[in-house]
């Protein structure tokens, strides 16, 4: 977290320029022989009943006390408007009722404009959180399912007492310290993400020998990009999960990334056998969980700013994302 957004969530520094900025519009509209004076006098009273409206009062209203809740808020506003009222009338030496109106409506103004903050700001603030925590359920569930299909792999080679069986654990011991230490931030460098699919492919290799072409590529300056972390891998271990193997070539596995205009762009390809009865729809059903996890992952955080593209046919399935500066 940058110096800037650590000052945009302290809740002092936030309170602090808003009433800053209603100082300057008050010493711009205040009609005294003092304005700055005047409006900071008056920032003074009018602080103390927002902040009993706001830190006292309104969280009742979500205790479904709202009677007392009511009740407390107009009693805030009769308190504050006679305390303003003693004021202004030198302690009734000259009191007057336009006075009396004027200091009702001003309070009552003044809190309504600081309720309304304040339930925008809690809003903003319950959105955040309730996307983070379906951010941390998306991740959380990626990773099961990757090692769920990682562990059958090493099980078919326990089988059949594979020599390939240690380099196998070496490489999942890699992807596994990757995802579970190096995945907590919301962002990633590029070039570690890369790094990870490098493994996962390179255990591929081992697993799938001489049947399949698989070819992995990078091109461009990447190292200044930061990108969410596991969000390509779901696409390749889709890829090899569904490959198909045909009639007269060798299956293939193509995974690019490069980088265009300052855009990530990220493609894989795989071929297919549409015959297998999973690979008949690949988005639907148990084996889409991956693909639906990351689809929700990138409308949260690359709302407006990402491009997905999957194409299929008959012996290939494609995907395409760009996502953007």
């Amino acid at each position: 977290m940058s110096k800037l957004d650590s000052w945009i969530d302290n809740r002092i520094a936030q309170n602090l320029f808003l009433w800053f900025f209603l100082f300057i519009i008050f010493t711009m509209v205040i009609q005294s022989k003092n304005r700055p004076l005047t409006a900071l006098l008056f920032i003074l009273f009018i602080a103390p009943p927002v902040y009993i409206s706001n830190l006292k009062i309104l969280p009742l209203f979500f205790k479904k006390k709202i009677k007392l809740a009511a009740f407390l808020y107009f009693l805030n506003i009769i308190f504050f408007t006679f305390l303003g009222v003693l004021i202004l009338s030198d302690f009734l030496k000259r009191f007057d009722l336009l006075i009396l109106t004027n200091a009702f409506g001003a309070i009552l103004l003044i809190l309504i404009f600081g309720t309304a903050l304040k339930l925008a700001k809690d809003s903003f603030v319950r959105r955040q959180q309730e996307k983070d925590a379906e951010l941390k359920l998306l991740k959380a569930q990626l990773n099961p399912h990757f090692l769920f299909n990682t562990l059958n792999n090493l099980y078919g080679l326990s089988v059949v007492k594979s020599d390939k069986l240690p380099n196998l654990m070496l490489k999942l011991s890699d992807l596994l310290r990757y995802s579970l230490y190096e995945t907590s931030s919301v962002l990633v460098p590029l070039e570690k993400e890369i790094k990870y699919l490098e493994n996962y492919i390179s255990l591929e290799k081992i697993r799938l020998e001489d049947k399949t072409n698989i070819n992995f590529k990078t091109s461009g300056d990447l190292s200044s990009f930061k990108i969410a972390p596991m969000l390509f891998i779901v696409f390749v271990e889709n890829a090899f999960k569904h490959l198909g193997v045909l009639n007269k070539r060798k299956s293939k596995v193509d995974v690019k990334i490069f980088e265009e205009n300052e855009n990530i762009i990220f493609s894989c390809e795989n071929t297919i056998d549409l015959t297998s009865e999973q690979n008949h729809e690949l988005e639907k059903g148990k084996s889409g969980i991956g693909l639906q996890n990351v689809k929700k992952r990138l409308a949260l955080l690359y709302a407006d700013k990402h491009q997905l593209e999957i194409l299929q046919n008959k012996e290939v399935y494609k995907v395409n994302l760009k996502l953007l500066k």
